[in-house]
C-alpha cells in the first residue's frame, strides 16, 4: 500500500510561494470514484436505478404541517399524498351565498279570494277542540286541516297519543267519530302564512271562538301556537301579554274560553296551549315540541276512558 503523501521541500519556502504535491503524489493508485462517475457494472447497480425516490417540498403559502409527497416510479405515476390540519381544507367547494327568505307582510283579502276558507270540524260535547291560526294555500287548496306536508301536526297528534296512528289530512273529518276532537282556527280566510294577517283579524278572531265555544262547549281547546294565544289574551286582557305571564300547558280557570254567565252559566273550555306545528317555527327541537304536545295527550286519553267513549261506525257517523 502506497503511503501517505507529503509535499517535499528541498528549500524553504519563500513567503508567496505555493506549495503543490509531486506528480506522483497528485492522485492516489486506489482513490474512490466521484459521483459523476457511473456505477460498476454490478447487479446492485442495475438494480439501484428501479428503486422509487421520494420528494418532499412546501409550496409557498403552504401551512407548516402541510406537506405534499411526490414519490415516482418505473411507470412514471405520481402518488400524492396530503396531510391537513383542522384549519386548512385543499379543494373545498366554495360556500354558497345565503339566500334570506324576504319577510311576507299583510295581504288583502282578496289576495286569495279565489281560495275556500276550511270547514270547521265541530260537534257539541266534545273532548277537546284545536284550534290554528288560519288555513294556509296548500291547505285550503287541498280543503283539510294542516294538509303542508312540512307541517308536523298529524306527526304530533300520533306521537303524543291523541290518535293511534298518524292520520291523513284527508281523514281530518274523522276525528269526532274516532277520537272525540275537533278542529278549527281564530282566522278563517286563508294565506300563506300568517304574517299576511293583521294583528286586528286575529284579535277579532278570539272573539269568533268565544262564540264558537259557547255554542259547541268541549271540555278542552288546544291553542295550536304561541302567536293565537297572544291573540285570544289580548282581546280577553285588553293589553298584550307579557313575557313572564306565557308558559305552555294549562291556564289559568279564569282564562277558559266560552264561558256563560248567568242561571245557564258554564264555566268554559278549560284552555291548553302548545307549540306552533308549522314547519317554518324552528325555535324548539322535535323533542322539545313532543315533551309539550304529550301532558296533552295523556290527559286527553284519561278522558276518552273515563267517559267510556267508543269510536262510532260509519253507519252512525253519516247520521250526525
Amino acid at each position: 500500500m502506497p503511503q501517505n503523501s507529503t509535499l517535499k521541500r528541498d528549500k524553504p519556502v519563500e513567503e508567496g510561494e505555493r506549495l503543490t504535491p509531486s506528480p506522483t503524489e497528485a492522485q492516489p493508485s486506489h482513490a474512490e470514484p466521484t459521483a459523476s462517475e457511473p456505477l460498476a457494472p454490478s447487479f446492485k447497480g442495475k438494480l439501484a436505478k428501479f428503486h422509487y425516490t421520494s420528494t418532499t417540498f412546501k409550496s409557498d403559502n403552504a401551512n407548516p404541517e402541510s406537506t405534499v409527497s411526490l414519490r415516482s416510479s418505473k411507470r412514471t405515476r405520481d402518488t400524492v399524498t396530503i396531510a391537513n390540519t383542522a384549519d386548512e381544507t385543499l379543494d373545498a367547494p366554495s360556500p354558497r351565498p345565503n339566500k334570506k327568505r324576504k319577510p311576507s307582510g299583510y295581504a288583502p283579502t282578496s289576495k286569495y279570494a279565489h281560495l275556500s276558507p276550511l270547514v270547521d270540524i265541530l260537534e257539541p260535547n266534545l273532548i277537546c277542540v284545536f284550534v290554528g291560526t288560519n288555513p294556509g294555500v296548500q291547505t285550503a287548496t287541498a280543503g283539510h286541516a294542516y294538509a303542508h306536508p312540512s307541517n308536523h301536526f298529524w306527526k304530533l297528534l300520533h306521537s303524543s297519543g291523541l290518535t293511534d296512528r298518524r292520520l291523513s289530512p284527508t281523514e281530518d273529518r274523522s276525528l269526532p267519530a274516532n277520537y272525540c276532537m275537533g278542529n278549527t282556527n281564530i282566522v278563517s280566510r286563508p294565506s300563506k302564512n300568517a304574517a299576511e294577517l293583521s294583528k286586528e283579524e286575529m284579535v277579532a278572531g278570539a272573539g269568533d271562538l268565544e262564540a264558537k265555544f259557547r255554542e259547541f262547549r268541549p271540555e278542552a281547546v288546544c291553542i295550536v301556537g304561541k302567536g293565537i294565544w297572544e291573540a285570544i289574551w289580548k282581546y280577553r286582557m285588553g293589553r298584550a301579554i307579557r313575557k313572564d305571564e306565557f308558559r305552555y300547558g294549562w291556564q289559568d280557570e279564569e282564562m277558559n274560553m266560552g264561558q256563560v254567565n248567568g242561571e245557564e252559566g258554564w264555566k268554559g273550555s278549560k284552555v291548553f296551549v302548545t307549540t306552533s306545528t308549522s314547519g317554518l317555527a324552528a325555535n324548539l327541537k322535535p323533542a322539545e315540541k313532543e315533551a309539550i304536545w304529550r301532558p296533552f295527550g295523556e290527559w286527553v286519553q284519561k278522558r276518552r276512558e273515563e267517559r267510556g267513549f267508543v269510536p262510532r261506525s260509519e253507519e252512525d257517523n253519516a247520521k250526525q
